[in-house]
């Protein structure tokens, strides 16, 4: 079984350069990835030519493709070229654990079809450290993007992959269906992620503007709804 890693950016100039080198270096077997795609919604700060430079040196394959803004457009673009029988969703600021290609195909192996790892912020706040403690309890109410999805290829285009009418909490609806076929478990090991969003809004503002999503989703409000709730209270 081949590994696809499939990455989201937008404009992530910053960042993007350390996470291939750190999934290149950090692969156990490296004959366990097959490809490392990255699809781009538009970035116009020089994130495609890092890209492309570290791709010209590597041995791995690492592909860039254009596609349309939002998450989940650009999660199943690169899925619907990925040519590795395992998908690995990370974002382009999360950074999985040494030997994640180890964790991951030793779980399919097992017959764990989909699931992610355990999540750190890069933060000493309290708060934060809180939210990745809950990261180890298998309830869906603890999922995020942040921690990295995989799945194999058949049954993400047997569940019909991303719903790209979610801009946002398109990671949490894909976990739901997931966890409504009980086809999900949790790696316990790390994948630390920035918490950039955190430091760049204020922890208490953003958790309270994220529980609002949460709470509207449960309470049956709908993408559209979810998405303007974020454009008005949470991107400045």
């Amino acid at each position: 079984m081949k590994i696809s890693i499939i990455i989201p950016i937008l404009n992530e100039a910053a960042t993007i350069g350390k996470l291939l080198q750190h999934l290149i270096n950090a692969a156990s077997v490296k004959d366990n990835l097959k490809e490392i795609i990255v699809v781009d919604g538009g970035s116009i700060d020089g994130s495609h030519d890092i890209i492309d430079n570290i791709s010209k040196n590597e041995e791995i394959t690492i592909t860039y493709i254009p596609s349309k803004k939002g998450r989940a457009v650009q999660l199943n673009a690169g899925a619907r070229i990925a040519n590795g029988e395992l998908l690995y969703f990370l974002h382009a600021d999360s950074f999985p654990p040494q030997q994640y290609d180890r964790y991951i195909v030793s779980e399919v192996e097992k017959g764990n079809n989909a699931g992610c790892f355990r999540m750190k912020f890069d933060s000493n706040h309290w708060w934060l450290q809180f939210l990745g403690w809950l990261t180890q309890f298998k309830s869906k109410r603890c999922r995020g993007g942040d921690q990295s999805q995989f799945i194999t290829k058949l049954l993400f285009d047997q569940i019909d992959g991303y719903d790209e009418s979610y801009i946002v909490y398109e990671d949490n609806d894909l976990v739901d269906r997931l966890f409504a076929i009980n086809e999900f478990v949790i790696i316990p090991q790390y994948v630390i992620t920035s918490a950039r969003r955190y430091r760049e809004i204020g922890v208490w503002r953003l958790q309270y503007h994220f529980l609002n999503i949460h709470v509207r989703r449960w309470l049956g409000a709908s993408s559209e709804d979810l998405y303007r709730y974020y454009k008005e209270r949470v991107v400045d």
